[in-house]
């Protein structure tokens, strides 16, 4: 059975700024304020936030608020609102991230709630600054 476009809209919603569905689903009493941004080489689908996650020396995940300052949510899809800088690579490395994924955690396995595919893949290497930017698409798998 597939969803009305206005519950579309309302779930994402209530994923990205914590908006509560009235007589549904209310946001909980202390909600989480930031997601964990992570990049990924394969996809971590079945997993948890480290599965396939990037390995580099200097790389860690980035928080991005759980508000409409973070994301916005346009006819059912959301998106970020600004560039997404990770930490740069500071050693040797060569590798692509292929995957992005949205968790609860700023480290370890965490919960993975939302996985895609990056296009375009993400470069790594010495020196780069690996970016999300306003023109990345992050399609759900």
């Amino acid at each position: 059975m597939g969803k009305s476009a206005a519950f579309k809209n309302d779930i994402q919603e209530l994923i990205f700024f914590g908006t509560a569905i009235p007589g549904i689903a209310q946001n909980h009493a202390s909600p989480a304020t930031v997601y964990w941004l992570s990049l990924h080489v394969t996809d971590p689908t079945a997993g948890n936030q480290a599965t396939g996650e990037v390995s580099y020396p200097g790389y860690g995940r980035v928080a991005v608020v759980r508000t409409t300052s973070g994301w916005e949510v346009v006819d059912n899809v959301a998106g970020l609102l600004n560039n997404v800088d990770f930490p740069e690579c500071t050693g040797a490395a060569s590798l692509s991230a292929a995957y992005a994924g949205i968790g609860t955690s700023e480290t370890g396995t965490g919960y993975l709630m939302l996985v895609g595919a990056l296009n375009p893949a993400i470069a790594i290497s010495l020196g780069t600054t690996p970016r999300i930017g306003d023109t990345s698409t992050i399609t759900e798998i």
